[in-house]
């Protein structure tokens, strides 16, 4: 195996490619041209197991830049069916709500990101806002154990 900060194989970087579009880990492998064991093997080491979640990560980011980009349709199409007189009346309630849903949402997350950002410049760790977090996301504290929904968690 080789240390961290060392580069990959071409084969390992054919099975990390692979491993981003194939089904499944059989398939991945055998698209490298490798043995679906040297695969696994390969998923135990360190510096493969950082590459790869670089590559998924450089994916997501892709994928949410794409929902970025089309987030100016979506809330046109929201608003013409919110404005629609022609439309469903559901339809015309369901569109207002999503519009204002995500409103007071972006609000929240804007407020949450300042309240850790003003964290962090105190030296606090972030660790501290964690129980923040949770009630932000509706999770409540009851006899010492974080509980969303009367579902322990």
């Amino acid at each position: 195996m080789k240390g961290h900060g060392e580069k990959l194989s071409r084969k390992q970087e054919a099975l990390i490619s692979a491993l981003l579009t194939a089904p499944t880990l059989a398939d991945a492998a055998h698209t490298a041209g490798i043995g679906e064991v040297t695969a696994w093997r390969w998923l135990k080491d360190a510096t493969f197991q950082a590459t790869y979640r670089d590559a998924r990560r450089a994916v997501v980011q892709h994928a949410i830049a794409q929902v970025q980009r089309a987030t100016g349709e979506a809330v046109e199409t929201l608003r013409s069916v919110m404005q629609d007189a022609e439309a469903p009346a559901s339809a015309r309630v369901s569109a207002a709500r999503v519009v204002l849903e995500t409103a007071v949402k972006a609000v929240e997350v804007e407020d949450l990101e300042a309240r850790i950002t003003a964290i962090e410049a105190q030296g606090q760790p972030l660790r501290a806002c964690l129980g923040c977090a949770l009630v932000w996301l509706g999770w409540k504290r009851r006899r010492g154990r974080w509980r969303v929904d009367g579902w322990r968690r």
